[in-house]
Order: structure tokens, then C-alpha cells, then sequence
């Protein structure tokens, strides 16, 4: 990835009821041939902390009937599809202990068996985080080019939208546990974005930036080094309280094209950051989307 140019605080008692110990049970994944085992392991690990708040706080199961039409021999055709969806009614607040990875086996087909132990502290979902939008968008600024599949290359902007004003931030975390903030932007004077109730934003976009932010838009071009295929994970983390951006350091590097990388941090010291965040605000909303960067 690449950035181009450019007192006492009470907390509610219902906070900590919801906040609990969770895991400690192995999951088994089945994973892929066509996935590396670094890959494999990390899904593995992702399965077993859903597991664990299942197991905890229960799921819940919707469904939705989709009606698609279709043309045959000069026919009309339709037909429907029933979709179900499995959620989890709660969400994991951090690591206590070092997961527990393990190779098994690899089965006939080529598939590979994975178990994975994960100990943490989840909590509750709580229907006070306002329901906001956010998009991936690949070398385009309107919903049309939404895509979580990307090329070394590409460009990457996010669509951004909320029913409230209040405050928005934005990492992305590559595979070697390194979390970039991108947003606020690099030289942003402040450590926070404030945004208004039922705009469209698009980050990354000079195009779509107001006239007085314009000069401090960073374009994010996305890259895949080491490997065939990386896959990262974008956090957008949003709340109508403001917050200011985690403690994140200037990168000395500069990549052959003149780019340069943003301002980074650890992911454990990220997810403290988030953590200590989330657990004071129970307004704070957070989505996780996972895009896969290919060569």
C-alpha cells in the first residue's frame, strides 16, 4: 500500500455486565488448497473468536427472498432465492491471551485442517451505534465500482455516509500485524474528522474534496509485495462523540515510485487504542471489511 503525493470517568454499570471473558474452546477449519497456510490459520483464528461470542451471547438468523428474472428461447423466466445470514450478538474487544494455532492434517482433496484457540474479552451488541455506510470503491468514486477484490495498482477510495454527524477514522492493517492510519489524512491539522448527517463522502478522492481540504487529500494506491495474494483489513470506526486518532508514527520510508506510507502502529497497540475507545463509548460503531490485493 501506498500514500501518492502529497478527572473520573464513570462508565455505565450495564457497560461492564456485557463485558465478559469468552474462549478457550478449539475450533476446526477446513481450509482451502488454493489459500496460503498464513491465511488459513488467520481465518481459523477469525472463526474461533465468532465461536466464542456465539457461544456467549447467541446468534441471530435472518433470511431474504430474492426474485432474479431471466430471459429463455424468448421467455420469460423467474425465480426466487432464499438467502440466510448468521450473526453473532456480539462483538470481540481483544486478545487476553496469544491465540493457539495448530496444523492437523491435509485430507485427500487437498484440504488442509486447521484448529485454532482464542481467549478474549467480548461484549454484548448494543443498538445505540448509529447505522452508518461504508464502501470499499476500486478506481472509481461512486457505488458502481464497490469491490473488495483488488489489483496491485489499483486504486482504492471509501464511500462514507451517516444518519448522524459527529466523527469518523479509518485504518487499514496489512498481514504483518502493521495498522496504517489513513484517514484522518497524513497532514491533517487536526487528529480527528468531523463529518455531517446524510452526506455522500468519498475519502482518497481530491475530485470529491471540499476547496479548503483539497491540498491535504492523500490517494491511496494499493500494493502486493511479497506474496501472489495479501489479504488486509479495513477498520472505519465512527461515533457522533469526538475522539481523537490513535498514537501512530511517521513512517522513513519512502517506496522506489516516490510514494510515501502513511503514519503507522502496531496492531496490539492499535487494538488497545480501539479498545480502550469502544469501552467508554457505547455510541462507537465499527465495521471491519476485508479486501484481498492481488498481483
Amino acid at each position: 500500500m501506498k500514500v501518492l503525493a502529497l478527572g473520573l470517568l464513570l462508565l455505565p454499570l450495564a457497560l461492564f455486565a456485557q463485558t465478559r471473558k469468552v474462549g478457550g474452546q478449539p475450533y476446526t477449519y477446513y481450509a482451502d488448497p488454493d489459500i496460503s497456510m498464513k491465511q488459513a490459520k488467520q481465518a481459523a483464528i477469525e472463526n474461533a473468536r465468532i465461536q466464542s461470542i456465539a457461544r456467549e451471547f447467541g446468534t441471530d438468523v435472518t433470511q431474504m427472498t430474492q426474485q432474479q428474472e431471466s430471459l429463455v428461447d424468448g421467455r420469460e423466466n423467474s425465480f426466487f432465492m432464499q438467502l440466510s445470514s448468521l450473526e453473532v450478538k456480539g462483538e470481540w474487544l481483544e486478545d487476553i491471551a496469544e491465540p493457539k494455532v495448530e496444523f492437523v492434517e491435509t485430507l485427500k482433496d487437498g484440504m488442509s485442517v486447521i484448529k485454532a484457540t482464542v481467549w478474549g474479552k467480548a461484549r454484548g451488541l448494543s443498538n445505540e451505534a448509529a447505522a452508518f455506510e461504508a464502501t470499499m470503491l476500486r478506481n472509481g468514486v461512486t457505488k458502481r465500482y464497490a469491490a473488495t477484490d483488488f489489483k496491485s495498482g489499483d486504486d482504492l477510495y471509501v464511500l462514507f455516509r451517516t444518519p448522524v454527524k459527529g466523527y469518523v477514522a479509518i485504518y487499514l492493517a496489512d498481514e504483518s500485524q502493521k495498522v496504517f492510519r489513513i484517514l484522518p489524512y497524513q497532514f491533517s491539522q487536526s487528529g480527528f474528522y468531523a463529518v455531517e448527517a446524510d452526506k455522500d463522502y468519498v475519502f482518497f478522492s481530491p475530485e470529491k474534496a471540499s476547496d479548503s481540504e483539497r491540498r491535504y487529500v492523500d490517494e491511496l494506491q494499493l500494493t502486493c509485495n511479497d506474496s501472489r495474494v495479501e489479504l488486509n483489513q479495513l477498520y472505519v470506526v465512527f461515533s457522533p462523540n469526538a475522539f481523537i486518532k490513535a498514537n501512530d508514527y511517521t513512517e522513513d520510508q519512502t517506496l522506489p515510485s516516490g510514494a510515501i506510507l502513511p503514519n503507522s502502529l502496531g496492531f496490539t497497540e492499535f487494538n488497545h487504542w480501539l479498545t480502550k475507545l469502544r469501552s467508554r463509548d457505547r455510541k462507537m460503531g465499527l465495521r471491519v471489511m476485508k479486501l484481498k490485493i492481488e498481483k
